[in-house]
């Protein structure tokens, strides 16, 4: 198997290379193309002046002589071609000897080519509109090169290549430059999520990136083994939580027990209503702990119907006003005008959710405190507040304090409670397709939200 960085290198690597070598290739062809034309121009061009200056040599003598258009012979010699002069009968009047042209440095290598071969070209020479000779034109390639064009031509296309080469070292240093901006990040990622695995959640990815994506998955990961850290540790707490509230109860009813079967303490009504109040207490636990598994296996069935909201939260808290008035703390209750409560949903769960929220705010409010509860609407959602001036929850226990048997800080723990009433409540709302919201201060108090659907 490959890593990743080597993936990307080979691909990067691979396509550049297929690139460059299509463009080096097509700008070679392009180029050689262009220049061949421009140099069969310029041919063109050479043999109607060739002809252009027989003609007017002929026209000047009214005869051919041995020496017409002879002078054009040093030009032709050094431009590598051949002329041959012949009058109309085709005698030869003057002609160069094409073998000369073989002793040439820069000729010897088309000797042993196809395009070696020596051909010809034949040009009429007429005078008043009559054929009065021809002028034979011979080389031994398609297109004339002079030394110098030929030098030129092989200067463009080392340059060619050169850039093509100079441009794939660039092209495979950058591949391997940005191979590694993409790799680190992911490899460090595909590490972290290895060692998530085993069961170490104490790691954090410090792999930066600034490609949008890719700092999103690392961010995404490390959000992920803070998670899993602490629901581990929840795990952990859950456990020992179970063991310490089934315990308690057990330990309770054993003790005394024992103690009324040895003869130490007498059996009274007092203590058997005091054991039967830690059987039920331990029957309430078990019996929430059967709802809330319901709950989380979606065994759970809600009936709806319409409920008028401001209705139903008077009647909940026209139930706790004894209980407040005992701790001397005041209930408040408001309602925003104008609005027609209606929702649907399960009465009988709604209520649960309520009460509960109300226990926890008498619960945790010291004397002399209060209890807000207010039911207002935006263009949305209808919503319940409800807040109190107890002692708050702090930070730390704030984002998990829908878990399982959480229970927070000390000054919580005193009070009595199982940990499973919000986790039950949660679910509930959940159910409902309704959301619930806690803001809390510690030592200020807590407000909870509960958003409906209109």
């Amino acid at each position: 198997m490959q890593t990743i960085r080597k993936r990307l290198s080979l691909m990067f690597v691979s396509c550049s290379i297929v690139s460059i070598l299509l463009v080096t290739l097509f700008v070679n062809i392009t180029v050689n193309k262009k220049f061949d034309h421009y140099m069969e121009d310029l041919q063109d061009k050479r043999y109607q002046r060739i002809v252009n200056y027989i003609n007017e040599d002929y026209k000047r003598d009214g005869k051919w002589l041995e020496s017409t258009g002879k002078e054009l012979m040093h030009e032709a010699y050094m431009g590598n071609y051949c002329l041959t002069v012949k009058d109309v009968n085709q005698n030869v009047i003057w002609g160069m000897d094409s073998h000369d042209l073989q002793n040439r440095d820069h000729l010897k290598s088309m000797f042993t080519q196809d395009n070696g071969v020596y051909t010809t070209k034949t040009f009429e020479i007429t005078d008043g509109g009559d054929v009065v000779g021809y002028v034979e034109i011979g080389q031994y390639s398609s297109v004339l090169l002079s030394k110098e064009d030929i030098d030129f031509k092989a200067s463009i296309n080392k340059s060619i290549i050169a850039g093509g080469l100079l441009t794939l070292v660039l092209t495979i240093l950058l591949s391997l430059y940005f191979s590694k901006q993409f790799s680190n990040p992911i490899k460090d990622v595909a590490n972290m999520s290895v060692t998530l695995s085993k069961g170490n959640f104490d790691i954090k990815s410090s792999s930066e990136s600034n490609i949008e994506e890719l700092e999103n998955l690392r961010n995404s990961i490390n959000i992920l083994a803070e998670k899993l850290k602490v629901q581990d540790t929840l795990r952990k707490k859950l456990v020992s939580d179970i063991s310490h509230e089934i315990r308690t109860p057990l330990n309770v009813l054993q003790n005394n027990l024992e103690a009324m079967i040895d003869g130490v303490f007498p059996v009274t009504t007092e203590r058997l209503t005091n054991l039967n109040e830690e059987v039920i207490r331990f029957g309430r636990l078990i019996n929430n702990l059967n709802v809330l598994k319901e709950f989380e296996s979606e065994s759970i069935k809600i009936h709806l119907e319409k409920i008028k909201l401001d209705e139903f939260l008077s009647d909940i808290c026209k139930d706790f006003y004894l209980a407040a008035e005992a701790k001397n703390i005041t209930i408040e209750y408001y309602i925003a005008p104008g609005m027609s409560y209606m929702i649907n949903g399960d009465r009988d769960k709604l209520k649960q959710v309520f009460i509960n929220l109300l226990s926890n705010g008498l619960k945790f409010t010291n004397q002399n405190g209060s209890i807000t509860i207010k039911l207002y609407g935006d263009a949305q959602h209808f919503i319940v507040e409800v807040k109190d001036n107890g002692i708050g929850i702090s930070s730390e226990d704030l984002p998990f304090i829908f878990e399982r048997l959480y229970r927070g800080d000390k000054s919580r723990n005193q009070i009595d409670g199982t940990g499973i009433g919000l986790t039950i409540v949660k679910n509930i709302i959940d159910l409902h397709k309704a959301t619930i919201d806690v803001d809390s201060i510690e030592g200020q108090g807590t407000t909870v939200k509960v958003k409906f659907e209109k």
